[in-house]
């Protein structure tokens, strides 16, 4: 018989809803109007405002978002992508889908998992169509410094901000630094909308190419016609259908009013983590140890090295706490194995990253508990 493990008494993440997001909802049903139309209109001027730039493009997940940005650049068959080894596959992924090569680019070390700038130009090869950086864990990357090399080779930057809504770097907003940001409002997100995602650009052209992508090229959307706008269509190019629906935008409005909230708990609760640890657990390393100007989705540490991972996972979860991983490094997956060089940094920290949870609601008891049990699982 297969063991009966205890409920989980504190998560890796929790959902914050409230009636706010049922009542928009219930009032989106009863317009009686559920695809893109003027909700989701509502929610891309909002999203825009929160980025700095003048057009967001509302879309079904962050993986199209990466892939529209990705196609509205021009990449395709025989370009490369730089993309940082340890983050989500989908920035890899979606390069291939474009017909791309995705070339991984190495951390910069335990203090810092996002993408090393120096690395980052050593990869660039005539090939080179595009640079995609991650601002991992909601930690703005070195931006200026990928600017910079960006610049001096002429490449456009595509800025994944999935863990980041609502981030500054230096005060500007992440997500207005490079040609595209792509946004993510997966269930675990700072921002959820369920599924959902969205393009930022400050570029009145790419705003325009990213809107003919979403929705099968097509001149005009179901919306324009309804409203008398349009009577009918063209099709200006071989587009794709990721759109995001009137739903889901309304739960996204919601979201974004408490976002700035949401983000500050999330700090506090990190604080205290990195407090707690220091005191009782000091043999464990905790990157962006300093670091006040994030979002804080997620809390990644570094367990000692030589420690059995999976049994600490399982120990954990037995007593009732769920962790995870973010990430195994792309290149090492059986897709890309064998399609990079070593990337030594990413690999050595890798077998060390523990992810634990970390939400608005989280508290002091339960940081308290989540930290004791790490120790006692070590």
């Amino acid at each position: 018989m297969s063991e009966t493990l205890p409920a989980i008494r504190v998560p890796l993440a929790e959902v914050e809803l409230g009636d706010p997001e049922i009542e928009a909802v219930v009032a989106v049903l009863r317009s009686r109007w559920l695809t893109a139309g003027p909700t989701v209109e509502r929610f891309e001027a909002a999203l825009a405002a929160l980025a700095g730039v003048p057009h967001a493009v509302a879309v079904s997940n962050c993986t199209a978002a990466l892939h529209l940005a990705y196609l509205a650049l021009g990449v395709g068959p025989g370009d490369e992508v730089l993309v940082p080894t340890l983050s989500f596959v989908a920035s890899a992924n979606m390069a291939c889908a474009c017909g791309a090569r995705p070339v991984f680019v190495d951390c910069l070390g335990e203090d810092d998992f996002n993408i090393d700038p120096t690395d980052l130009e050593r990869r660039i090869t005539p090939r080179t169509k595009a640079i995609c950086v991650v601002h991992y864990g909601g930690y703005p990357c070195r931006i200026d410094e990928v600017l910079a090399l960006a610049a001096r080779h002429a490449l456009p930057i595509v800025e994944d901000c999935a863990h980041a809504p609502g981030g500054t770097f230096r005060g500007r907003p992440l997500g207005s630094f490079g040609e595209i940001g792509c946004q993510s409002f997966f269930g675990n997100k700072n921002i959820t909308t369920g599924e959902g995602g969205a393009c930022l650009t400050r570029s009145d052209e790419l705003a325009g190419r990213l809107r003919l992508l979403r929705s099968h090229g097509m001149t005009t959307m179901t919306w324009d016609r309804h409203r008398g706008h349009a009577s009918t269509y063209d099709v200006a190019l071989a587009g794709l259908n990721y759109r995001l629906d009137e739903l889901r935008a309304a739960i996204g409005l919601c979201q974004l009013e408490r976002l700035a909230d949401h983000n500050a708990r999330r700090g506090r609760a990190v604080r205290r983590y990195r407090r707690v640890l220091a005191e009782r657990l000091p043999q464990i390393r905790i990157p962006f140890a300093a670091a006040e100007e994030s979002t804080f989705h997620i809390f990644p540490v570094l367990l000692p090295a030589g420690t059995d991972r999976p049994g600490v996972i399982a120990r954990m979860r037995a007593a009732g706490v769920q962790t995870s991983v973010h990430y195994p490094p792309t290149h090492t997956f059986t897709a890309y194995r064998g399609s990079s060089p070593a990337l030594p940094r990413a690999e050595a920290l890798a077998p060390r990253i523990l992810t634990l949870p970390l939400y608005p609601r989280l508290g002091d008891e339960d940081i308290g508990f989540v930290v004791d049990s790490l120790r006692a699982a070590l």
